[in-house]
């Protein structure tokens, strides 16, 4: 499938009259396909948590995984993206498509070469799991605690190749995404999670296996066979553009400049990939739960995360990256407030929906199998205070773009610092006396204090980017947002006293009370006028179309 550009340049990509309200389109393209994918991680992550509920074994899983699956958010979303996207487009400029796929050829073979030794020396690494287990019990660490961390251990041996895989992908996907192309880069995860879905399914329900073990050695086939898919769909798009594959390993001037500009951005980028490691590894030393409630709590936020937030910012990026190397900073702020107008329309509403609808949503979702009513009771909490830091999350998801476009790769580290310190220092200090909920509390301080450096640094450094300029918009979302939940949370209540606790209250909760809010919120909104409402309404009509396309 191909998302097709009419008017196309010598060097590949749409004239310049398509701007911001091309990028509308693009943006639905995006969120249409991303919301397969994430509702098909949301179906994969309800499997898991039936077939293993919030075992130790699950948290494990989760931990050892937690690595590999994180540099799709350090390359695709990051380091690469940001510093390959901008040098692409100059070699699209300057030597047209020639150019750019050798550069695409010389990534990708760097890219390969550097993850196999990783990969290489994390596994050795690994393999020695046994004697930093030995050594933990000297140290006085619990029987429990090292058993997780062995069986995490032995998890991640097997799931580290997949590192390779995703990070040719995020490769092969930016230079699509620079071409123009968005939907299959947004398609990319759909395979993985289909194949995770297949694998533990037969393991589990297909006499594949008769035991845990056996079964999470299915799950853990599904994570390479879906990840070479990851790789080998936008692989495949490339090539039908004219790319051909090559080993090219020179250090070319433009290798070169994407290293140099990578390196402070991998920094600040790593350092978010080890505060996210830190609070598995925190959670899988509390208890054998914690990993599993954080990362279901996760996964719950991540869809409106990812069909809105990340969708908006996989697409202006490359916009405000060229209003930046043109100089046109009125265009490219007129861009970035759009995007963010767009984004905390939808992801504010959408927190105080899940603070309000936590228990439901948990319930009909999760608790079936090997996942009881004691995991959600415990999840609840996790999820509303995740909820809270919605906005936050998908925030920041902009901002480090607008510092990417003008290949500002400090000051995203400098925040990065400053929020690894934030979380790292609270969830030490939390752990104690809040348990699980406390890691979820630093996390949200940690994502506060980084939104708020960035954002500052960004109006210092160019003041047509305050933030200043949707306060008046961000009042208005925040009334509608309010009374939307003061409504739904009236109508939960009413639910609950007329039908009582039970899987048709849940339903009806989810059913009738999700599209109540939404049509609350939006009546509010169009009632107080808020700028952007047109974009939002014609971005949401693009998708629905792409859905449930008229026949």
């Amino acid at each position: 499938m191909a998302v097709r550009v009419n008017n196309l340049s010598a060097a590949g990509r749409p004239e310049k009259t398509t701007g911001v309200s091309r990028s509308l389109k693009n943006i639905s393209v995006v969120a249409g396909a991303t919301m397969v994918s994430r509702v098909l991680g949301l179906g994969r992550d309800i499997l898991i948590s039936a077939v293993f509920g919030t075992s130790a074994l699950a948290s494990s899983f989760v931990t050892a995984f937690t690595l590999p699956n994180l540099f799709r958010r350090l390359l695709g979303e990051g380091a690469l993206t940001a510093a390959f996207v901008p040098t692409l487009n100059e070699e699209l400029t300057e030597r047209q498509r020639d150019g750019a796929f050798h550069l695409v050829s010389e990534v990708a073979s760097w890219l390969l070469l550097v993850t196999a030794g990783l990969v290489g020396l994390s596994m050795w690494g690994l393999f020695h799991a046994d004697f930093w287990a030995a050594c933990a019990l000297d140290w006085g660490v619990s029987p429990d605690t090292t058993a997780r961390w062995l069986t995490g251990a032995e998890l991640a041996v097997v799931l580290f190749p997949y590192m390779i895989f995703v990070c040719l992908a995020a490769a092969f996907s930016a230079a699509l995404q620079t071409l123009d192309r968005f939907l299959e880069p947004a398609l990319s995860p759909i395979w993985l999670n289909l194949a995770m879905i297949g694998f533990l399914a037969g393991g589990a329900y297909l006499g594949w296996a008769d035991s845990d073990d056996g079964r999470m050695r299915w799950l853990c086939v599904g994570v390479l066979v879906g990840g070479f898919f990851q790789m080998a769909v936008p692989a495949v798009a490339l090539m039908r553009l004219g790319w051909r594959p090559a080993c090219a390993l020179r250090l070319s001037p433009q290798v070169r400049a994407i290293a140099a500009l990578m390196g402070p951005t991998v920094l600040g980028s790593a350092i978010y990939l080890i505060n996210m490691a830190v609070s598995r590894v925190i959670g899988l030393s509390l208890n054998d739960a914690a990993a599993s409630v954080l990362n279901l709590a996760t996964r719950l936020m991540e869809l409106p995360i990812g069909v809105f937030a990340v969708a908006v910012s996989t697409v202006i990026f490359p916009l405000i990256t060229r209003h930046a190397a043109q100089g046109d900073w009125t265009s490219l702020a007129s861009a970035y407030r759009k995007g963010m107008r767009l984004i905390l329309v939808i992801n504010i509403p959408a927190a105080v929906g899940l603070v309000v609808l936590a228990e439901p949503v948990i319930r009909l979702l999760f608790q079936r199998g090997a996942f009881r009513a004691d995991d959600t009771a415990l999840m609840v909490p996790v999820l509303a205070v995740y909820a809270l830091g919605l906005p936050l999350f998908s925030f920041v998801t902009l901002v480090l773009r607008a510092f990417h476009a003008e290949r500002d790769t400090r000051t995203p580290v400098h925040a990065a610092i400053l929020s690894f310190a934030v979380n790292v220092g609270l969830s030490l200090a939390l752990m104690g006396p809040l348990s699980t909920i406390g890691l979820a509390v630093a996390g949200n301080a940690a994502i506060a204090v980084q939104a708020w450096f960035l954002q500052s640094r960004l109006t210092a450094k160019r003041g047509i980017m305050a933030f200043g300029h949707l306060g008046p918009t961000l009042i208005r979302i925040l009334i509608a947002a309010v009374l939307m939940g003061a409504v739904v949370a009236g109508s939960w209540r009413g639910l609950l006293a007329l039908c009582g606790s039970g899987v048709l209250t849940d339903l009806l909760a989810l059913g009738v009370l999700i599209p109540l809010g939404i049509a609350v919120y939006g009546g509010l909104l169009w009632a107080m006028k808020i700028e952007g409402r047109e974009d939002l309404a014609a971005m949401i009509e693009r998708i629905r179309l792409r859905l449930w396309p008229a026949r």
